[in-house]
């Protein structure tokens, strides 16, 4: 059977499977681009990371999003804390020696016959998914210190000792982020929203003075143009590489910075390449997409059935939205370097499949409300 006419069959939200499909090729095209440096470098590690990002990524991803069109939505409320329980259990085995191991200094990897992933991706997702039915489940009462903030602050615990001794705190900033702003849908009062948000802060705080290496991040946030070929090296290249793009880029495939300046340019750095390729033009283009992506999420979110579909999607949208421009912000020097993947674009096959699954959950909701409207 044609996917596509399949889809059409369902009645999904089509605009937004249509941005989808932009942010996907586009980011396929800019992530072979970034790779093109790699190459050159190592034809062998190249071509592994490609057929990560490809076969695992896209592929299994793009499975993902055709089953979970199949799956009822009921399926990831009945099964939430087992779900989030797995995935727990899931990223504290990174500490399991022999099975978890460390690459640039964190212990983020699993290593299973000889393939490899990062089970924070999975763990935010799962978060997600359980808080959207905690919160269902306790709908009004949620405005209950025990039912609302208690539960998230627990949640929180446990994922920050999991993952802040890896570290991996950029994953525990938007899990953060990413709860807070759904308490906030639920309906709990400004006054614990504020409350729980100041607690935050001073916690990140506390983590910049006493974690070295966020330190060094904020201080070059703070002092862009100190330690250029130190700290402040990738930060310095990314700018050089957007300034270099001027108003439409030095063209397709034609970055310099890729090739010997810019560090993980198929990474985190990816967007810095999209800037020096494409320009201003193609960069505000990208982020436009980005904001479409956010805008019609949120309206699926609003307009779903119950108010499990509604956190759930909110939820996903969120998590996917702060992701991206906390990459991009970054990149451009508005924000402290985080190391965190650009959505649909960075290298990370395990990232990809989970963005693309979660993908097909709100396409999932989408088609609900249409039938729910018919």
């Amino acid at each position: 059977m044609n996917p596509v006419r399949n889809m059409k069959k369902q009645k999904i939200d089509r605009f937004f499977l249509g941005i989808i499909i932009a942010l996907i090729l586009v980011g396929i095209a800019m992530f072979i681009s970034a790779s093109l440096g790699l190459l050159m470098r190592n034809q062998h590690t190249f071509y592994s990371v490609l057929i990560s990002q490809l076969v695992f990524g896209l592929g299994l991803g793009g499975l993902g999003i055709f089953f979970c069109l199949k799956v009822p939505i009921k399926f990831w409320r009945k099964n939430a804390f087992y779900i989030f329980l797995g995935s727990i259990i899931l990223t504290a085995m990174v500490f399991v020696p022999h099975l978890g191991f460390v690459h640039g200094g964190a212990r983020r990897w699993i290593s299973i016959l000889g393939f490899s992933f990062q089970p924070s991706e999975i763990l935010k997702f799962s978060f997600v998914i359980y808080f959207s039915a905690w919160l269902s489940w306790a709908k009004n009462k949620v405005q209950d210190f025990k039912f609302g903030i208690l539960p998230l602050g627990v949640m929180l615990a446990i994922i920050a000792g999991i993952l802040l001794k890896q570290p991996d705190t950029k994953s525990f900033i938007l899990i953060t982020i990413t709860g807070i702003t759904m308490l906030f849908i639920s309906g709990v009062p400004w006054k614990y929203i504020i409350g729980i948000g100041l607690a935050s802060v001073l916690l990140l705080g506390g983590l910049v003075i006493f974690t070295p290496y966020l330190r060094a991040r904020v201080n070059t946030f703070i002092h862009p143009s100190q330690d250029s070929q130190g700290s402040s090296y990738q930060l310095q290249q990314s700018l050089i590489a957007i300034g270099s793009g001027g108003v439409f880029g030095r063209g397709y495939g034609q970055s310099i910075q890729k090739f010997s300046y810019l560090p993980e340019p198929q990474g985190d750095s990816i967007f810095a390449v999209v800037g020096e390729e494409l320009g201003f033009v193609g960069s505000v283009s990208i982020i436009f997409l980005y904001v479409l992506f956010a805008f019609r999420g949120l309206r699926i979110a609003n307009r779903s059935p119950d108010l499990f579909g509604r956190l759930l999607v909110s939820g996903i949208v969120i998590l996917i939205t702060a992701q991206s421009f906390m990459n991009i912000a970054s990149i451009i020097g508005v924000f402290p370097l985080t190391g965190v993947p650009l959505v649909f674009m960075s290298q990370g096959g395990t990232s990809f499949m989970i963005d693309l699954i979660a993908i097909g959950i709100v396409l999932q909701v989408s088609k609900l409300q249409r039938e729910n409207n018919n």
